[in-house]
């Protein structure tokens, strides 16, 4: 709820704990697009791993970024993109 887009786009947070969190996006505007306008995905995922790991180590520098999917990966019709953030123990 931090970033910007988080009033453009649909997102939550599951298995939330001291040391995981996995946050999806539900609905990303910009992919919604794409897809209505029969385009393929747009391939964000290297700009996730730079976006989701910065802000991450902002706010906590020993939690880590993994991507769970992103496109160009294949992802399920649930969600766009899922990435894990953690402090290992």
């Amino acid at each position: 709820k931090h970033r910007l887009y988080a009033r453009l786009n649909l997102q939550e947070c599951l298995e939330v704990s001291d040391t995981r969190v996995v946050f999806r996006m539900v609905d990303c505007r910009v992919q919604s697009a794409r897809k209505r306008k029969g385009l393929p995905d747009f391939p964000c995922k290297s700009v996730g791993l730079v976006e989701y790991a910065e802000f991450a180590r902002t706010i906590d520098p020993r939690i880590q970024t993994r991507c769970l999917a992103c496109p160009p990966d294949e992802h399920p019709d649930e969600y766009w993109c899922a990435w894990e953030f953690f402090i290992s123990g």
